[in-house]
């Protein structure tokens, strides 16, 4: 299963990489319409994760994750096959789609398959995912360097096969033990009422939205500010990047032991406001620095943001399952997933329209509002775990 998340990331590494230069330059797409395109797309991906876990209660997760990554194989295909605005909306709309769905699954597999030890787990998968994201990205670049529109095809047809690739290892992978969902109707328990009427498992899928800003910080803040605000060199760029590649691969596994239990993980969240706020803090500061300054400042900033995401990577897994009733949990993570994706759609404008534009000021009001909603949802986390491990005894004698 890692084998395949691997080789699943390393052609989302193609992807990010190639799409936009491919959907400007083979299908001569305006930046107009790839803004609406990655944007309706985005918005598209949302759905994906409630759409596998209610799917995730009813049938196995197994035959669902290979029909997400032969649909992202079809769906792939088309894009090659494309010229239309309207077509090419439609495919990568549902590109997306199968995409957060195939995540979502990912973590419903590891949650059956690790058991107990899903921290561990997912720490190997997160190496594993960004290992696989940076070889397909140095792929990438030799396919970019060349720069001809056969090139660009071979990138996204390159990622199209890595879904087959995927399907085939995960078809070679036993369904996982365990219980996800009933696999029969049962009487509900009592106090059950699914995710959309849970308020307090909602709360924290809320709070959660902003507990991913480190990737749009990571992805769009950074590289935008250096080359808008301050003297850093430009090719500083890629080297973002490479730190938060090298980081997560070294670091993940021992990050996430140190953050095993539920009081842990809640304490990663507290963590992480704090991490995200000095980086903020960082970012306000490099403005008024040298050309060699800005750039000392930045790339700390980028090994700040970077131990964020690992705590962030331990706390929204760990906590969006101890948070779930166990008979209803595959219905609860589908929710959770959505967090990932409206941040992604969400992120890059709040960024970009509001934060830089308001300059230092921006990232210092944006550092205190995650580290003050950080503060929140340990504190509501706290509660509701205390809240489930009292309900327990009286499950247990009912």
């Amino acid at each position: 299963m890692l084998r395949a998340l691997a080789v699943d990331r390393t052609g989302t590494g193609l992807w990010a990489a190639s799409s936009v230069l491919y959907l400007t330059f083979v299908t001569h797409l305006s930046a107009q319409q790839i803004g609406v395109l990655l944007g309706t797309a985005g918005i598209a991906g949302i759905a994906g994760s409630p759409l596998a876990g209610r799917l995730a209660t009813r049938f196995p997760v197994r035959p669902l994750l290979i029909g997400c990554h032969l649909l992202r194989l079809v769906t792939l295909t088309l894009v090659l096959l494309c010229t239309r605005f309207e077509a090419l909306l439609v495919v990568v709309a549902v590109t997306y789609l199968g995409d957060r769905a195939a995540k979502t699954l990912e973590m419903l597999f590891a949650t059956r398959a690790a058991g107990e030890r899903r921290v561990a787990y997912q720490a190997l998968s997160r190496s594993a995912a960004n290992a696989g994201y940076g070889l397909g990205a140095g792929l990438a670049a030799i396919g970019l360097a060349a720069g001809t529109a056969d090139a660009y095809r071979a990138l996204i047809l390159g990622n199209a096969l890595s879904f087959l690739v995927a399907a085939a290892l995960v078809w070679r992978t036993g369904e996982p033990g365990g219980v996800v969902g009933p696999k029969h109707p049962e009487a509900p328990r009592p106090g059950t009422k699914g995710p959309w009427r849970d308020r307090g498992y909602l709360r924290f899928v809320l709070l959660d939205i902003p507990m991913n800003l480190d990737d749009s910080v990571l992805g769009v803040g950074l590289p935008l500010w250096l080359v808008s605000r301050t003297s850093a060199p430009h090719a500083l760029v890629p080297a973002f990047l490479v730190i938060n590649t090298v980081l997560v691969v070294v670091l993940q596994l021992s990050v996430s032991r140190r953050a095993e239990g539920p009081r842990k993980a809640a304490r990663a969240v507290l963590l992480y406001g704090v991490l995200l706020f000095v980086s903020c803090v960082l970012l306000a500061a490099s403005t008024g620095c040298g050309t060699w300054s800005a750039a000392g400042v930045l790339l700390a900033a980028a090994v700040l943001v970077t131990m964020a995401e690992l705590m962030r990577s331990v706390s929204s897994w760990e906590l969006a399952v101890l948070l779930a009733p166990p008979d209803e949990r595959a219905a609860y993570l589908g929710v959770a997933g959505m967090s990932q994706s409206i941040q992604k759609s969400a992120g890059p404008p709040l960024l970009t329209g509001v934060v830089m534009a308001a300059g230092p000021a921006g990232w210092l009001a944006l550092g205190v509002a995650v580290a003050g909603l950080a503060v929140w949802q340990r504190r509501c986390c706290e509660q509701r775990l205390g809240a489930l491990e009292a309900a327990e005894p009286v499950a247990a004698a009912g």
